[in-house]
């Protein structure tokens, strides 16, 4: 039986129509299912939107529609984007959905029997915009001595309101025993710091429900208290696999990675964990917190007029272009600065210039030289450099594999990159067309073998990665099936005799 895998993003929040940052999650989660199902594991690959609260009900309210309508058209817009860059998931949950209000109400009066949710009066501070409950020692003030949110820097409202609270503070040394025995449990390390300093801090109950607007799953036994935004959303994870008795459920959870910006780490590792332990159910294995991006130095905004489209890049550029450019750009954790320019620069660069044409200059030789039929050859090294680039064919997989299996993306890519530039540069060296000149057939028979694998394991590699030139590449080479049903990649496939079929440029430069 195949070992399961299952992968999350977070839930969208609908607000607004995706950008740049979303497609950096889901990319990257579509990325590591793809890689895991090319490896043999049975692969979920979990993502949606999260659709209710204050935020949503008044943006709802400045367009004039019902929430449910506004949400709806939004929901539309993340599924084109992630149809348009091909994303793999196997599951799309809204927490509009009926399956998962009905989990959360669930879980609701489960953790109320349990005495792990009661009833009380919250007095505090309120940030609309993040959602997010503070302690007055949390907040900033700005210029007109007013209260501010430290993670948006927006006014927040002073509330006071009957409400459910979760005992959150009842978790605290369980959450900070589970840092200690689980390490990985949240990366980068930096996150984990930063989690187990709030921590540390102390734990408050959380407030979980809400008795001034509607938009939101409504408590059972109570209707006139609706769930709060987090406490609703992060039950996707497990709403989705039918908990508690779906044997979906079952078989993939724990979730093994769960993927997000940095900025929403602390409510996964402090507060999702925490109603896990409550409900007596294991928790993921990994927290991943990735890095924010920029466009050229500045923060994304609507005002600067300065947010990147993902459909809008994919269109212009291909889709593949754009996947590879954010996760070959920064490590994957760090922060990013988009510009045009840089995307242009590595367009032409690595995909025009390296990959581009060591495809096209190969398959032009062999049509040339040996009427378009890959020769047979007896010795892949009849030289050193030709012994040179088979060694970095067989190392390169270990470094490809131990880089993805770390989601060390921009690395992993950075090593096929080694390899496809020590291929071009072991085209000028070896100079195939003099080698042809002199008669040397055995030797130039070797060269282009060794180039065109080069090609094949090189296309198995940017699968995940580019899935639609990874195809290309293949047809190209003429190969059966599909790229990522080869794996793992040993050197040396019985290929003599095949007739490639050269086709279009696979990047025109820009």
């Amino acid at each position: 039986m195949p070992q399961k895998f299952y992968i999350t993003t977070p839930l969208y929040y609908v607000n607004d129509v995706p950008h740049i940052g979303h497609a950096y999650t889901t990319i990257g989660a579509d990325v590591f299912a793809r890689y895991k199902r090319s490896k043999g594991f049975d692969v979920f690959f979990l993502t949606g939107t999260d659709e209710h609260g204050q935020k949503v009900a008044q943006s709802a309210e400045k367009e004039g529609k019902e929430p449910k309508d506004f949400v709806d058209f939004i929901v539309g817009r993340y599924k084109e984007a992630w149809k348009t860059l091909q994303i793999t998931n196997d599951d799309f949950l809204r927490t509009t959905d009926e399956r998962h209000i009905k989990t959360v109400q669930n879980i609701f009066e489960t953790l109320l029997k349990k005495g792990l949710i009661y009833k009380g009066d919250y007095e505090g501070w309120y940030c609309v915009t993040c959602e997010t409950f503070w302690a007055e020692s949390q907040l900033e003030k700005n210029q007109k001595d007013e209260k501010i949110c430290p993670d948006c820097g927006k006014v927040v409202n002073k509330l006071k309101e009957e409400t459910y609270f979760f005992k959150l503070s009842a978790f605290e040394n369980k959450l900070l025993q589970l840092y200690k025995d689980k390490p990985d449990f949240v990366k980068p390390k930096s996150l984990l710091n930063e989690v187990v300093n709030f921590v540390k801090q102390g734990l408050k109950d959380l407030s979980i429900t809400r008795t001034t607007f509607k938009w939101g799953v409504p408590v059972p036994s109570e209707p006139q208290h609706v769930v709060y935004v987090w406490f609703d959303a992060l039950i996707n994870y497990i709403s989705a696999m039918g908990y508690p008795d779906d044997e979906r459920f079952k078989k993939f959870w724990p979730a093994d990675v769960q993927l997000m910006g940095k900025e929403i780490v602390r409510f996964h590792a402090v507060i999702w964990t925490a109603m896990l332990m409550a409900l007596d159910i294991p928790t993921p294995q990994k927290v991943f917190g990735h890095g924010w991006w920029t466009v050229e130095g500045k923060k994304m905004s609507k005002s600067f007029g300065n947010v990147v489209d993902p459909i809008e890049m994919s269109e212009k550029f291909g889709v593949d272009a754009f996947r590879y450019f954010i996760l070959r750009e920064v490590a994957f954790g760090n922060d990013g600065d988009f510009s045009m320019q840089l995307f242009i620069n590595r367009y032409n660069a690595d995909l025009a210039n390296d990959l581009g044409n060591l495809l096209s200059r190969t398959l032009t030789m062999i049509d040339k030289y040996f009427e378009g039929n890959i020769p047979d050859v007896r010795d892949h090294g009849i030289d050193d450099l030709s012994k040179d680039i088979v060694n970095l064919l067989n190392q390169t997989p270990v470094e490809f594999d131990r880089c993805v299996d770390k989601m060390a993306f921009s690395e992993a890519l950075e090593n096929v990159w080694k390899l496809i530039s020590f291929a071009n540069a072991y085209i000028e060296q070896e100079a195939p067309w003099v080698l042809a000149k002199k008669g040397e057939t055995e030797k130039l028979s070797c060269v282009l073998f060794n180039l065109y694998e080069t090609l094949r394991i090189v296309a198995i590699f940017v699968s995940p990665f580019m899935p639609n030139s990874s195809l290309k590449i293949w047809q190209q080479l003429n190969l059966p099936q599909e790229p990522e049903k080869f794996a793992p990649v040993p050197f040396g496939m019985k290929i003599a005799g095949i007739k490639v079929k050269k086709g279009e440029p696979l990047f025109p430069r820009r």
